[in-house]
């Protein structure tokens, strides 16, 4: 793409003297050196080169630009090949067993040793152990997009919701299940509702569901009658056959299972004839209104509208005019004109997360409210958008006029918010990464921390709390009392992790970096595994599951289901960890299938069960996980794991025993002083 200079007719070509490099024009005052003699060599002039003309010149340069770039890439890609094969891969561990499926599971729950999976026009029952299929609920005519399941005992209430957003509630006992009511369907389709979110409270006494309609959306809280349920269900056996005696699952068999030895292994029987109480609908919660301008012409009415404290300090009641607002408002945009122009957001629909809370000393209640242990006696909810965290009281009836009986207000909108698995704890999120823990059994706070610069708050997982002894993550015997830890997933998609105690300040530590150079590493999904103290699955973007020790923190193994198979939305796993076995489902995908599946429930899947005891490097962690309280006792690392009255009757007790047997000690010592005594006293005596 050059052309040599001169003439080829030319025959005679003198050598010229040029430079290395490229050409300057030296300053008056520069001082040559003699090391400048050597950049100077000879060169023929047919070696000489022009530049190209356009548009050549501008195609040479994207073709060296292009070589340079891929060579960039080249090496790059080496460099991380080299890196990964470097790398100390962990321990993959297969699955136990794989239920083959024809129809696209969408949702799974656990609850004591049943699996519930929701798919197209209905759901199935398993055997949690040997991954039997039980039975099948297909009445409808779209797919269950999500189930939750809740142990009541020796029943469990299941609540599904389809396609359209239609709740239905299900009662399961021994071998009947049985429609309790399709909470939210509606005979007129134009007038019906979505069903959003559901929340049912621990004992399963009330469930809340969030609707939305119309361009509206609501709260509807239910008290539920279990109590009844339970004995219209048993007069109900008892009248149709008292001497039948059903069948109990033969637990414990790992056997692997295919889809052609799926069988029933118990008969149960939908009773769609059987109708039960109906849930109780006791009230229904709005979003807040945003704060406007006062209507009171006085403060006196202000005070007299919270004369019962009820919404204090929602922001609903102030004594400022519309004018003010105004004029607060033109000043803002005034100020800052150059960062709102051209900035414009759609206002979206605001959505609630709510939580069901146990009776404590925070949470103030009217006297002649009694409410059992272990009920729940108060629905927390926070808005998008919203800087307040409001407290309903659950002892209502429809009548009743609905006013939060509590509101704690944070300093930014909140965000996130999770509540613990034993109903102790909450911690708040809010928009500007603080994160603000709560003890709720004691009331009052553990503290605020505020998570790294430019990170923000995506989910909240809580750990139940555990010792680190002698090298090992184990649960401390007994209850504990004021001790958290959480991890907490950011929308960077770095995870950190929370530690909260009485007596001492937040701690936050980095478990899991921003990813940089792999971005098809981030994290999408965490999930506590209870069975194994500190220990969390960590679910890519790629499709990988690793288990992670929170404590060292370092990935101790991996699960992956066989190669034929591999997850379809890695982003979006659909996975169920037991809270009360040592083992987790996830669903895969056939690769092979999808793109000539027509449909998507033409696609073979599978459910593959992974149990942490039957791997050996975990099977002694699940099997030899708690520390019994004598050793926590003794060990002087441990002293607040324990509340402040037992540490200091500990202490006192001690200090007791330590100065009784010096007590003794020193008896002893003028006892032996008294006999050596004597003893001179005799030889005296006979000398």
């Amino acid at each position: 793409m050059t052309s040599p200079k001169g003439s080829r007719a030319q025959k005679l070509k003198l050598p010229t003297l040029t430079r290395k490099g490229t050409l300057e024009v030296p300053s008056p005052t520069e001082d040559w050196s003699k090391d400048d003699e050597e950049d100077w060599v000879f060169k023929g002039p047919d070696q000489e080169q022009d530049s190209l003309p356009q548009p050549y010149r501008m195609i040479n340069k994207l073709v060296n630009f292009l070589f340079d770039h891929s060579w960039e890439i080249i090496e790059e890609r080496d460099a991380s090949r080299k890196a990964e094969l470097s790398r100390i891969q962990p321990t993959i561990y297969p699955p136990l067993l794989e239920s083959k499926l024809n129809k696209m599971p969408n949702c799974m729950a656990i609850s004591q040793d049943y699996v519930f999976i929701g798919g197209t026009k209905g759901f199935s029952i398993y055997n949690l152990y040997n991954a039997k299929r039980i039975y099948v609920w297909e009445k409808l005519k779209v797919d269950v997009t999500y189930i939750w399941a809740t142990d009541l005992g020796s029943e469990i209430l299941i609540a599904s919701v389809d396609e359209m957003g239609i709740i239905r509630l299900f009662y399961f006992y021994k071998d009947g299940l049985y429609l309790i009511k399709a909470i939210n369907e509606a005979d007129d389709t134009s007038k019906q509702t979505t069903c959003i979110k559901v929340e049912i409270s621990e004992g399963g006494d009330f469930a809340a569901f969030l609707l939305q309609g119309a361009g509206d959306i609501w709260l509807d809280v239910y008290k539920l009658p279990k109590e009844s349920w339970l004995k219209e269900v048993e007069h109900l056996q008892l009248t149709i056959n008292p001497k039948k005696k059903v069948r109990q699952l033969q637990l414990n068999t790992l056997d692997p299972v295919t889809a052609d030895n799926l069988e029933m292994d118990i008969n149960i029987s939908f009773r769609g004839d059987v109708k039960l109480s109906l849930p109780v609908y006791i009230m229904k919660i709005k979003p807040p209104k945003p704060v406007a301008g006062t209507t009171f012409k006085s403060p006196l009415e202000v005070f007299a509208k919270i004369e019962d404290c009820c919404g204090l300090g929602s922001g609903q009641n102030h004594f400022i005019k519309d004018s003010q607002w105004e004029r607060q408002a033109a000043i803002f945009n005034a100020t800052f004109r150059k960062y709102l122009d051209g900035e414009w957001e759609e206002e979206l629909l605001s959505m609630a997360t709510f939580h069901f809370l146990l009776p404590s000393c925070i949470i103030a209640m009217p006297v002649e409210v009694k409410s059992p242990p272990g009920v729940a006696c108060v629905i927390g909810v926070h808005w998008t958008g919203s800087h307040n965290f409001f407290l309903y009281s659950l002892n209502r009836t429809l009548k009743d006029k609905v006013d939060p009986e509590g509101v704690w207000p944070c300093a930014a909108p909140i965000a996130v918010s999770q509540l613990s698995c034993c109903c102790s704890y909450l911690v708040l999120a809010c928009e500007d990464g603080v994160l603000t823990l709560w003890d709720l059994a004691k009331g009052l706070s553990l503290g605020v921390i505020a998570l790294p610069e430019r990170c923000f708050c995506q989910s909240i997982h809580f750990l139940k709390y555990f010792l680190v002894h002698k090298g090992q993550n184990m649960y401390p015997e007994g209850p504990v009392k004021s001790q958290m830890k959480c991890v907490v997933l950011c929308t960077d998609a770095s995870l950190q992790l929370v530690a909260a105690t009485e007596t001492q300040r937040p701690t936050l530590s980095v478990l899991v970096e921003r990813p940089v150079k792999h971005l098809d590493e981030a994290i999408c999904a965490v999930a506590p595994v209870q069975a194994l103290p500190g220990m969390v699955l960590i679910f890519s973007s790629n499709g990988s599951v690793h288990l992670m020790d929170v404590a060292k923190p370092q990935i101790v193994c991996a699960f992956a289901p066989p190669r034929s198979y591999h997850l379809a939305v890695p982003w979006k796993p659909v996975f169920v960890v037991s809270l009360h076995h040592p083992c987790f489902l996830l669903r895969g995908d056939h690769p092979d299938e999808i793109g000539s599946a027509s449909q998507a429930e033409d696609i073979p899947n599978s459910i593959f069960y992974f149990n942490f005891e039957a791997y050996p490097l975990l099977e002694q962690i699940s099997r030899n996980c708690t520390i019994p309280q004598a050793n926590v006792l003794d060990d002087t690392t441990f002293p607040q794991v324990l509340p402040l009255e037992e540490r200091c009757e500990n202490f006192f007790q001690k200090r007791f025993r330590k100065l009784v047997k010096n007590k003794v000690k020193e008896q002893e010592y003028w006892t032996r002083l008294q006999r050596y005594s004597s003893l001179l006293q005799r030889e005296n005596l006979n000398k």
